[in-house]
C-alpha cells in the first residue's frame, strides 16, 4: 500500500473541509491534503442554487455554488493538494487516514493532524416510521434538490413534504416555481423546525399551507407512490385515529432533519455527544482523540454555512496549534454545562488558556428579549441579549477567555 506523510490531512470537501484547507495552509503548512468523495468539490452547496449565503463571511448576498466557488478558488490557488472522487474508508487513533481512488487504488496518509468535515446526511423515511410498502416516489428533500437544480428532472407532479426543515421549505417553493403542486408541509412538532425567513419566502409569499402537530402515518402504493394518509398528533406525538386523511399524491419528500457523518468518527473511538450526535469538541475544535478535529456540520448541524466555514478555520487554527505545541503546553479541558433553556453548546469543553472563544448554541424554546449568559462559579463571565431566540436558528457569542475559568461552566437563556 502507498503511505504518505502529509502535516494535516482534511476529510470533506464542504464549506467546512474547503475552510479548514486553506486555513491551514495560509498558516504556513507545505503538505496539506483535501479528501473529497465527490467528483467535485463544495459539497451540498453545489446545489443550493437559491442566495442567502455569505452575508457573515463576503459581506454579500450569494446563492451556494457562488459561496462554494469562492473558497474552491481560494484552496486551489492556496496550493492544498486535492483529491476528488476519493473515498475514505477508515482513520485511526494514530492519526492514519485509509483511502481509495480508481487512479492510485488504497493510499495510506500519514499525517499530524485530521480534520474531519464530513457534513451530514438526512434522517430517511425508516427512521421516522412511517408504515407502509418500498414504492418509488418518496424522496429526501436532499435528493429532490439534486435532481431538480443539477439534473434538471420533475421527480413528481403533486408533492406532500414531511417535516418543516430548511431544506424541505426552499423546496416547496423551487416545486411551486417548476409548477408542481405543493399541497402542503406537515410538521409533527407543535413548532416550525426551519429558519423564520424560509417559513415566510418559501411558503408564506406563495400560499403554501403549514400544518403543525401533524404527520404522515402511511404510505400507500407499490411500485409507485398514490398517497399518503396524515393525522393530527398529541402531546406525545401519537397519531390521533379520528384525525386521519388521505391525500393523493406522487411525492413524497421527507425533510425531517439532519445527522453528522460520524462513521469515521466512531471507527477512530472519538467520543460523540448524545445531543449533537457529533464529536464532543473543545475551543479549538479538537475531539477527544489527541490530534483529531471536527469542523461544521460533522460537529453540529449548523443552520448558517458562515459559521460552518468559521469553525473549519477554527479547527485548522486548533491543528496549527497542535502540531506547534508540546504536550506540557496543555491544559485540562473543562466541561461546558447547557443550562437553563439551552439545548447543548459547541464547543462542549474550554481548555483553560487566555484568548477568544466562539460558542455555538441553540435554545430548547423560543423567547422574546432573551438574555443568554455564560457564568463560572455562579459568577457571570459575560451576557448577550437578544431580539428574539428560536431553537431552529444557532446562535453565536465571542467570549474573551481567561485562564483562570476552571470552575464549573454554565451556559443559560433567559427571557428579560
Amino acid at each position: 500500500m502507498n503511505k504518505r506523510q502529509v502535516d494535516i490531512a482534511v476529510i470533506g470537501g464542504g464549506p467546512a473541509g474547503l475552510a479548514a484547507a486553506l486555513k491551514a495552509k495560509q498558516e504556513g503548512f507545505e503538505k496539506v491534503v483535501l479528501i473529497e468523495r465527490d467528483k467535485e468539490l463544495g459539497g451540498i452547496l453545489n446545489q443550493c442554487i437559491h442566495d442567502g449565503f455569505g452575508l457573515i463571511r463576503f459581506g454579500k448576498q450569494l446563492s451556494g455554488c457562488e459561496y462554494a466557488q469562492r473558497y474552491v478558488s481560494m484552496v486551489k490557488e492556496s496550493g492544498v493538494e486535492i483529491y476528488t472522487d476519493t473515498m475514505v474508508l477508515e482513520i485511526t487513533k494514530d492519526k492514519e487516514v485509509y483511502s481509495v481512488n480508481q487512479q492510485e487504488g488504497a493510499v495510506c496518509w500519514q499525517a499530524g493532524a485530521i480534520i474531519l468535515a464530513m457534513g451530514c446526511r438526512e434522517r430517511t423515511r425508516p427512521q421516522v416510521g412511517i408504515l407502509g410498502t418500498r414504492p418509488s416516489g418518496v424522496l429526501t428533500a436532499g435528493a429532490v434538490q439534486k435532481y431538480i437544480n443539477i439534473q434538471g428532472f420533475l421527480p413528481g407532479k403533486k408533492a406532500v413534504i414531511l417535516g418543516s426543515g430548511d431544506i424541505g421549505l426552499i423546496m416547496a417553493r423551487r416545486m411551486t416555481l417548476e409548477h408542481m403542486e405543493v399541497e402542503g408541509v406537515y410538521e409533527v412538532m407543535p413548532n416550525p423546525g426551519g429558519l423564520r425567513r424560509n417559513l415566510e419566502q418559501c411558503l408564506n409569499d406563495y400560499h403554501i399551507p403549514l400544518h403543525l402537530s401533524t404527520t404522515v402515518v402511511r404510505v400507500h402504493g407499490k411500485k409507485s407512490l398514490e398517497g399518503v394518509t396524515v393525522a393530527k398528533v398529541d402531546e406525545n406525538r401519537k397519531p390521533i385515529p379520528e384525525t386521519e386523511r388521505y391525500i393523493p399524491c406522487d411525492l413524497l419528500v421527507l425533510s425531517v432533519g439532519l445527522i453528522p457523518e460520524n462513521e469515521l468518527s466512531k471507527q477512530a473511538g472519538i467520543l460523540l455527544s448524545p445531543v449533537t450526535k457529533g464529536p464532543v469538541v473543545d475551543q479549538n475544535m479538537m475531539t477527544s482523540v489527541d490530534g483529531i478535529f471536527a469542523a461544521g456540520n460533522v460537529s453540529a448541524v449548523f443552520d448558517l454555512v458562515d459559521y460552518v466555514s468559521k469553525t473549519g478555520e477554527a479547527a485548522a487554527l486548533g491543528a496549527a496549534a497542535y502540531l506547534r505545541a508540546s504536550e506540557k503546553e496543555k491544559g485540562k479541558p473543562v466541561p461546558v454545562e447547557a443550562g437553563e433553556n439551552i439545548a447543548f453548546t459547541l464547543p462542549e469543553t474550554v481548555e483553560p488558556k487566555d484568548g477568544k472563544v466562539t460558542f455555538y448554541m441553540r435554545v430548547k424554546k423560543s423567547m422574546e428579549h432573551p438574555e443568554i449568559s455564560l457564568t463560572c462559579d455562579g459568577k457571570t463571565i459575560k451576557t448577550q441579549k437578544l431580539l428574539v431566540a428560536h431553537p431552529p436558528e444557532m446562535i453565536s457569542m465571542t467570549v474573551d477567555w481567561k485562564e483562570e475559568y476552571t470552575g464549573k461552566l454554565v451556559m443559560e437563556g433567559r427571557e428579560v
